[in-house]
């Protein structure tokens, strides 16, 4: 498979959930790494967010980076060098975000990382590290997340979207609470 046919794998590949892997957590500080030694002094600070850095969590086997930069426009910046460090993305998709820009790596027709870069310190960078601690030591909150996930990777196999937008009530229900 050529790098074109894997990238277009990786960008259609359905939403499927696998047991937590112990391994998650080493693979964030792997390219944790790999983006300091690479942008050195770019970020503010760089998290393990999403499911895979939730222990015990079933999860879409993508590690989710929360990736924190002084603006919005210094985000832009980086999507072009970001790119050629091996992430792609999507200026259209980019340009419909408010408050936060989103890249993927990706590996043998699947994805393996999101990089979601998000002004450090924002309302929408508390909001994703706040869900992400409720549910490290709220298992049954974690528990009624991951039932809820398998229910919705059943529903919407193949839309990403549709998925995402799912979670979307179970996570501001969990914030407010």
């Amino acid at each position: 498979m050529d790098e074109t046919e894997s990238l277009s794998r990786a960008i259609h590949e359905e939403v499927a959930l696998f047991p937590y892997d112990p391994a998650w957590p080493m693979l964030f500080e792997q390219e944790r790494g790999r983006l300091l030694d690479l942008f050195p002094g770019e970020f503010l600070a760089i998290e393990h967010i999403g499911s895979t850095a939730v222990p015990g969590l079933s999860a879409k086997p993508i590690i989710d980076i929360l990736a924190g930069v002084d603006s919005i426009s210094r985000a832009d910046e980086l999507l072009e060098p970001l790119c050629r460090a091996k992430y792609a993305t999507s200026m259209e998709y980019n340009a419909s975000l408010v408050g936060r820009r989103w890249l993927m790596r990706w590996a043998e027709g699947r994805r393996t990382h999101h990089l979601h870069l998000m002004v450090y310190g924002s309302e929408e960078w508390h909001r994703r590290l706040t869900f992400r601690n409720k549910l490290r030591v709220d298992t049954k909150l974690a528990q009624r997340y991951e039932r809820k996930k398998h229910l919705w990777a059943k529903e919407f196999p193949s839309d990403r979207e549709a998925y995402t937008a799912a979670k979307g009530d179970f996570i501001n229900e969990a914030l407010s609470n």
